[in-house]
């Protein structure tokens, strides 16, 4: 069943094309990763998604809700989280999920049964009446995650909402969104730069210019590379680097830690770039074949 669907959506502001003939679908309790640089066209696909911006071409839907038509009956079907969180850092923790359940139009009985979800879900039992502003900012994260919620949305939108998190609370930020998908069938509409988070996601519609440039599951998109990925370890790290720059058999050097990644035609380019290493002296302390990563199909699309 599909809780989104995308056709032929286009975004002008004057001359400039922000998002430029998208399409695509997202299914019920789908966790979908749309991924892109600064300025690709993710929080403005995001907003037309949400009824905030109106397309200037194309169509879509949104549970089941015409985005242009009905974008107003949209706001109460779904939520939106973006990094800023949309807190209230001098009220409590309570006082802002009060706050929320009154913006969604929930009725006393409803608010508070939907209060006490919130704070067990997000682990805030113990902060209830602490002000937000003195939180941490993965308990921010938390509660701004929870207060999209208290209406029971469909389908919830997070605009990079682990944006400057800490790895661990990343981490149980990712773990809630799976009880969401799991237990409440909430559809999961998420942009991150973070490639360890798009791991988590089904499908990944990668947008680049405002144009989408490849989707699929991620290990669908790493099938698509079709050169043999080499990961080498080795030093002095900016000779090596000028140096795999330099060899023509070299389509592609992209870093990757303390580690380059080459992408080579076949392996014995690659033995011979090894051989070209130890003839310069530069001490190899690994190389070795390698599954092309999430950030390799990433880069790689994004510089074609």
């Amino acid at each position: 069943m599909k809780t989104i669907e995308v056709c032929n959506l286009t975004k002008k502001f004057g001359s400039f094309i922000a998002v430029n003939d998208i399409c695509f679908d997202v299914f019920k309790a789908e966790i979908f990763g749309f991924l892109g640089p600064n300025g690709a066209g993710k929080t403005t696909t995001i907003r037309m998604l949400c009824g905030i911006l109106t397309p200037t071409s194309g169509k879509g839907t949104v549970a089941g809700l015409d985005i242009i038509r009905e974008n107003e009956k949209i706001k109460s079907r779904i939520g939106y989280m973006s990094q800023k969180f949309s807190l209230y850092n001098d009220l409590t923790v309570e006082e802002n999920m009060d706050f929320f359940g009154g913006i969604y139009n929930l009725d006393n009985t409803e608010k508070t049964k939907r209060k006490e979800w919130a704070i067990a879900t997000a682990g805030l039992e113990q902060e209830r009446k602490r002000m937000t502003k003195e939180l941490p900012t993965g308990y921010k994260q938390r509660l701004a995650l929870v207060c999209a919620l208290l209406h029971r949305p469909s389908i919830v939108f997070l605009d990079e909402p682990t944006a400057g998190v800490d790895p661990i609370s990343r981490r149980q930020f990712w773990d809630l969104i799976y009880r969401l998908k799991t237990e409440d069938q909430t559809t999961i509409f998420v942009t991150t730069h973070y490639m360890d988070e798009a791991e988590h996601c089904e499908r990944i519609g990668l947008i680049q210019d405002g144009k989408l440039t490849a989707i699929g599951a991620p290990a669908e998109l790493k099938a698509s590379i079709k050169s043999k990925i080499f990961s080498i370890t080795a030093e002095p790290f900016l000779e090596v680097k000028e140096f795999l720059q330099s060899e023509k058999t070299v389509k592609k050097v992209i870093p990757f830690g303390l580690s380059w990644h080459i992408f080579l035609e076949n392996e014995a380019q690659a033995q011979n770039i090894k051989n070209k290493l130890i003839n310069k002296k530069l001490h190899i302390k690994k190389f070795e074949a390698v599954m092309p990563s999430l950030e390799d199909v990433f880069i790689s699309i994004m510089e074609k």
